[in-house]
């Protein structure tokens, strides 16, 4: 990786840049970027590693909210794609697609239970959308339960059923008939259904509250429940899905089966953006009377379906899901180790798999670390429903070594916060 901007160039560069994202796309995030360190220019990325204008490297903590699963630009997901945009980078949309039935055929291989069939739109929140609008057409019922914390996305339907007010607010009335109960709780689902109920919707994980587990049980005495109901279940694995927690499928820890399970981040490889939903073929017969009631222009796109299924088969041939079970453990331990000697500043340590969220005790304790993180070449980011917790999903094709200097600079990052905390509290 290298640069061909001078010292000045650069300079120019990066503040052009800064004043272009102020005056034409986001004046707040631009000063929060400058807030908090992230005002630089980011030039190219290999692995887990990104690179800046300035030659500087980080280590991708962040791995792009679960995108970067395979790591950045991997050569086979780049040699699918070169090849196919050689061929054909979007459909025609009237003749059979190749690249689009190979990767449902794949899908359907590696998917848990009886999912067979799949949808591809271009974003999670889409792959949500078409989620529950195809519930709502298998069962003839409008209710869909959600859990508090929950993020689904930000379209209408997604954002109904997300679980932190922060986000909906400004945005009601939204989509109707949505129910939130506690994560974990699984009686509070089985009282919250009513004869009027499609499906519960759930993440394996949570992730943008926090990296919250639920209890063992709570995903199997879900999928009873919803049994016994003759209820929908739709799992999001659109952030914990395609090997990030040690297993293709979160729902796999758990062995349960979902009627509908939606995806997107992972699979795009890192290259291409797409989202899909997939079901098995008793709910998938909901779309038989009308082929054309869920469409999308750019939805499984030659391009995406290259690189997605590409994507897969690095995560196959890798070993990536028992790479991330390893590697999850050895950083999860590390980071409960250097809790020990920070009580105060980390108050919780918890994940599975390379999914792992670092609570912190105090809520602003995030605006000192994360920079202080920045100057130790990682890149962090907390979680949009919990800003106490940062989450650490690295790239699953992350080193041994990498973990360690990630490590090394989190206890730096986190000693310079005790200081900090020290002198604002009059605490050690």
């Amino acid at each position: 990786m290298g640069t061909d901007f001078n010292a000045e160039e650069t300079k120019r560069l990066v503040q052009e840049t800064l004043q272009k994202m102020r005056d034409y796309c986001n004046p707040s995030l631009a000063r929060l970027l400058k807030f908090t360190g992230y005002d630089t220019v980011e030039l190219e990325a290999q692995g887990a590693v990104i690179k800046d204008v300035y030659g500087r490297e980080y280590i991708d903590c962040a791995g792009g909210y679960a995108v970067f699963n395979i790591g950045h630009r991997h050569p086979k997901v780049i040699r699918a794609v070169k090849e196919q945009l050689d061929r054909m980078p979007l459909s025609s949309k009237v003749f059979l697609s190749k690249p689009m039935v190979d990767l449902a055929e794949l899908l359907a291989k590696i998917a848990p239970g009886n999912l067979k069939y799949s949808f591809f739109c271009n974003s999670g929140a889409e792959a949500v959308e078409g989620a529950i609008k195809l519930a709502r057409l298998a069962t003839k019922k409008t209710r869909i339960i959600s859990t508090i914390g929950a993020f689904h996305g930000k379209t209408f339907g997604a954002l109904s059923a997300t679980g932190r007010e922060i986000y909906k607010a400004p945005f009601r009335p939204l989509v109707g008939d949505f129910t939130h109960v506690t994560f974990g709780d699984p009686e509070a689902i089985e009282e919250a259904i009513d004869e009027g109920t499609a499906a519960v919707i759930l993440e394996p994980i949570q992730g943008e509250a926090g990296i919250v587990i639920p209890p063992p049980d709570f995903l199997v005495e879900v999928r009873r429940i919803c049994t016994e109901k003759k209820v929908l279940l739709i799992i999001d694995e659109i952030q914990t899905g395609l090997g990030r927690t040690g297993r293709m499928f979160a729902v796999e820890h758990y062995g349960v089966e979902p009627d509908i399970m939606t995806l997107a981040k992972g699979l795009s490889g890192g290259v291409v953006p797409i989202g899909a939903f997939m079901g098995i073929p008793e709910v998938w017969e909901a779309l038989s009377p009308n082929p054309l009631i869920i469409t999308s222009t750019f939805g499984g796109n030659p391009l995406a379906c290259a690189a997605a299924k590409a994507a897969i088969e690095v995560v196959l041939e890798e070993g990536l899901c028992e790479k991330a079970a390893y590697l999850g453990d050895y950083l999860l331990n590390s980071l409960r180790d250097l809790q020990v000697g920070h009580a105060n500043i980390i108050s919780d340590v918890r994940g599975k798999g390379l999914m792992i969220g670092l609570e912190l005790a105090r809520e602003g304790l995030g605006g000192i670390i994360i920079p202080e993180m920045l100057k130790e070449g990682l890149t962090a980011v907390y979680t949009l429903n919990n800003p106490r917790v940062i989450r650490f999903e690295p790239p699953l094709v992350i080193t041994k070594s990498q973990i360690d200097k990630v490590v090394e600079g989190v206890e730096r990052a986190v000693g310079k916060a005790q200081s900090k905390y020290s002198a604002l509290f009059g605490e050690s």
